[in-house]
């Protein structure tokens, strides 16, 4: 693991700084109390302190979703992420600023915004396994670890420069303590009319208007929301890339699959869907 990285993980059990260690060919980050994790010959770490709350998608799901985010769908959400980064990452005065994706999947979004700040390293966090195989090489800089954000991150106090969190659950009081001072925390969250023409059509989850207010309340007493901007795109997709874009939201696990199937296979191509999120900038109290 890059050093630089690995200077900045802490043992999720007792909080203690994390070397590397070989023994044959296993290679494992041990901390001075002799908590032990495994390197998985895929790249990744495992630092999960116990069971995981669940196994994240699974590896056809996510080989679906890369498809579809390596196709450019979600360009501008990747663009307006390595647009935001670099002007906070300078704040914070770090030798290499470490960029923190917590839930990334794949790493795709982290590797876009390591693209823009050619000094910083970046670290992957996720419970699914297959997502992590891919995160781990996602970018020359960037290392991936199993991890719940809901419980304590395995990161030192203040480590990290930004923090990115793209459609993914929000741990208001551990992310402050990891963020730097003078780091940012920049939130992805769907707007009222992302995805509006699926909506009806295949009887999904409708985006909460008060979303931003429940964002902010999510980070309320941490966070200040510095700026807040949206970006939308018309997208035209096939119904296969429907089906994995309903996948990659919640209403992928409140909608019947069958039913759902048979919706998206009556869609005429190619299907024109809004992509429209909001990007919420926020500073740390």
């Amino acid at each position: 693991m890059d050093p630089r990285i690995l200077a900045r993980l802490r043992c999720p059990v007792c909080a203690e700084p994390l070397t590397e260690t070989t023994a044959g060919t296993a290679r494992a980050l041990r901390c001075p109390r002799r908590h032990s994790f495994d390197l998985a010959r895929q790249g990744y770490v495992n630092l999960l302190a116990g069971r995981a709350p669940h196994t994240g998608d699974s590896a056809e799901m996510v080989a679906a979703r890369a498809d579809f985010l390596a196709a450019g769908h979600y360009d501008p959400v990747a663009a307006a992420l390595a647009a935001a980064a670099p002007p906070h990452a300078a704040r914070t005065d770090q030798a290499y600023p470490l960029v923190v994706d917590a839930g990334a999947g794949t790493g795709w979004y982290l590797a876009a915004v390591l693209a823009a700040l050619p000094d910083a390293v970046g670290l992957a966090l996720d419970v699914a396994k297959p997502a992590l195989r891919r995160a781990a090489r996602a970018h020359p800089r960037a290392a991936a670890a199993l991890a719940d954000t809901w419980q304590r991150l395995p990161l030192a106090d203040g480590s990290a420069a930004v923090l990115l969190n793209v459609f993914a659950p929000r741990n208001g009081p551990e992310f402050h303590r990891v963020l730097h001072p003078a780091g940012a925390l920049l939130v992805v969250t769907p707007a009222t009319a992302h995805l509006g023409e699926l909506v009806d059509a295949l009887d999904l989850l409708r985006v909460d208007p008060a979303k931003a207010d429940r964002v902010a309340g999510s980070l309320a007493g941490h966070f200040t929301e510095e700026s807040g901007t949206e970006h939308r795109r018309r997208l035209a997709l096939s119904r296969a890339e429907v089906a994995t874009l309903v996948g990659m939201g919640p209403s992928a696990w409140h909608t019947d699959p069958a039913r759902l199937a048979g919706r998206i296979a009556a869609l005429p191509e190619p299907v024109e869907v809004t992509l429209a999120v909001r990007l919420g900038v926020h500073r740390p109290r």
